[in-house]
């Protein structure tokens, strides 16, 4: 599974013209799943999104997670983020989750995350939808479980 992280001031998502998750100070997450993605994978990155330290401490240096700030988690799915982009001037999209598998463990990663912290917010999957945001930083990561 793939998370591509950025550390916010603010974001939301927007469907048709309708704001259906927002949040302030926190991390925005584009999920992407591929086939050998499962429940454990899911867990995992999981696990690191609530503990990934990305905030900065008293003295300016990245200590702190989302608990640690009582910031907000924005969960959008992506499945361009998967896409194979190896060669050519077209990505294939061949080595994303087909979209059955990819709905199902992004609605697992959200019912988890929503068990697991109170802030949490999502796009919808399937949906053509505008996210706007204020990257703060710039802080941005990629991370992948397998």
């Amino acid at each position: 599974m793939i998370g591509f992280i950025q550390r916010v001031s603010q974001a939301s998502v927007e469907v048709n013209g309708q704001i259906i998750g927002q949040i302030d100070k926190g991390l925005m997450v584009l999920i992407g799943v591929i086939p050998q993605d499962d429940e454990k994978t899911a867990d995992r990155l999981l696990n690191r999104l609530l503990n990934y330290r990305v905030f900065a401490d008293a003295n300016e240096k990245m200590n702190l997670n989302l608990h640690e700030i009582q910031g907000g988690l924005l969960l959008v799915p992506q499945f361009t983020l998967a896409a194979d982009t190896g060669k050519g001037n077209r990505p294939s999209f061949t080595s994303a989750a087909p979209p059955a598998q990819a709905k199902q463990l992004f609605d697992y990663l959200l019912r988890q995350a929503s068990q697991q912290y109170s802030r949490v917010a999502s796009g919808q999957f399937g949906a053509h939808m505008q996210v706007q945001l204020t990257n703060d930083g710039p802080v941005s990561f990629w991370l992948e479980t397998k």
